[in-house]
């Protein structure tokens, strides 16, 4: 597992002490493997604690939701944000325990048969874009804080694997035989999700931190919410940690206003962080790449920020500071959409 991460060094599993350790006892018991997406986070040991705190209370703890609607979700989020390797593995997981592995692992959202699932899906995978092309929420707002929460996890994490991760985690195989892994791969995938997990184990992992106005979609489940407000504390500390307030300032002035869908070139993305020092820009311009189209982070860019002198810790510092920034403003745009469908104020 460790060798689908790139461009940083994750604690081996040997080597882990303190908080990365408790993480990954965490992660083994109610993940059943300790997952690539996770471990990428390592080399910053509170960004990790947060990345899991996120993803488990939302996949993985009981609760309201399903853990195949959940599934649904995270892979739908995933096939709408080009993320190969979170797609394989959820659309495994939920092919398994849909029990219709082939139907989902050959045709993925399109072969959901299911309407209520399939409208979850459709849901989700618009869930990034504006919201004049956004569906309305097809579930009840009691169901908000859990399947928000998820989209906004996998917002989140597709974006760090985009960046950090191989895009399979498959070995190379011809056709025939890659069926047959996938086949195997739902069966084991959905066999470890059918085993609930309690809400809040992970909250022992940060300290307690107050709610803020952009997570209101999480009120209704006080573990997701006590996960959010804690995880982000983490990573908007590590973030400034890495970043300057000016460079921060002007990332999120962009995030605000980004730019076409596929903007052309790095063009606009060079643009963006021309205003910055010759030191400031690398740094700066991944940060915007991964919040905006991580499938077009190259080795080069990853290699300009360690040029001048960003460590792996930094560079997940950093990456995750912007990912989550994404993430948060697209919960707090489904919030939205669900608050004005029920005609709230």
């Amino acid at each position: 597992m460790l060798t689908h991460v790139r461009h940083v060094t994750p604690v081996a599993p040997e080597a882990a002490e303190g908080p990365v350790a408790r993480v990954y006892r965490q992660m083994a018991d109610d993940f059943g493997v300790l997952a690539p997406p996770v471990l990428l986070h390592s080399p910053a040991p509170d960004v990790l604690r947060a990345c899991w705190s996120m993803l488990r209370e939302t996949l993985l703890a009981e609760g309201l939701v399903g853990r195949e609607a959940k599934e649904v979700v995270a892979a739908a989020v995933s096939e709408s944000n080009r993320c190969p390797y979170c797609v394989e593995v959820h659309g495994a997981t939920a092919a398994g325990l849909l029990g219709d592995a082939g139907g989902w692992l050959s045709a993925g959202v399109g072969g959901i048969g299911e309407p209520r699932l399939r409208a979850l899906a459709e849901w989700a995978r618009q869930s990034g874009a504006p919201s004049a092309r956004r569906r309305p929420p097809p579930f009840p707002a009691e169901h908000g804080p859990e399947l928000i929460g998820v989209a906004v996890t996998f917002h989140y994490l597709n974006r760090m694997v985009s960046v950090f991760v191989q895009d399979s985690p498959l070995p190379p195989a011809p056709a025939g035989i890659r069926a047959g892994v996938r086949r195997t791969a739902a069966r084991i995938m959905g066999a470890l999700a059918r085993a609930g997990r309690p809400p809040g184990r992970s909250l022992e992992l940060l300290p307690p931190a107050p709610p803020e106005a952009d997570l209101a979609w999480a009120v209704g489940q006080p573990h997701v919410a006590a996960a959010f407000a804690r995880a982000g504390q983490a990573v908007r500390r590590a973030g400034e940690a890495a970043l300057p307030e000016h460079v921060r300032r002007r990332i999120l002035t962009c995030l605000a206003d980004p730019p076409p869908a596929e903007p052309g070139g790095g063009r606009w993305f060079d643009a963006a962080v021309a205003e910055l020092s010759p030191a400031e820009r690398p740094v700066a311009r991944l940060a915007l790449l991964t919040a905006l189209a991580p499938y077009r982070v190259t080795d080069a860019d990853v290699a300009a920020c360690r040029d001048g002198g960003a460590d792996d810790a930094t560079l997940v510092a950093v990456t995750a500071w912007a990912s989550l920034a994404t993430a948060r403003r697209i919960g707090a745009g489904l919030y939205e959409d669900r608050t004005s469908r029920a005609g709230e104020p």
